[in-house]
């Protein structure tokens, strides 16, 4: 009988590198990668509705998320995304 494999989704995005300067570095990484690709899983858009997704599903969020500065802006979003997409090209 085969083994499953089982893995979170924190899991599969703990391995990223943060290439943002650690000074800005309020929000976590996992934290700003998790909330967009749930909100978009929810229907949000765009940065604004994936802030909006966040700050209205907070409460949830905070079981499995660490939030220590509560939920990213959408331009702390549009940042942690756009830094990683720079680094990974």
């Amino acid at each position: 009988m085969e083994e499953e494999s089982t893995y979170s989704l924190q899991s599969i995005f703990e391995s990223i590198e943060d290439p943002r300067v650690e000074r800005t570095k309020r929000h976590l990484l996992l934290d700003i990668i998790l909330i967009a690709i749930l909100g978009v899983l929810c229907g949000a858009e765009g940065w604004v509705d994936r802030e909006t997704f966040g700050n209205t599903k907070e409460a949830w969020l905070n079981t499995f998320l660490e939030l220590p500065n509560g939920i990213p802006s959408h331009d702390t979003d549009a940042a942690g995304v756009c830094a990683h997409r720079s680094q990974a090209v």
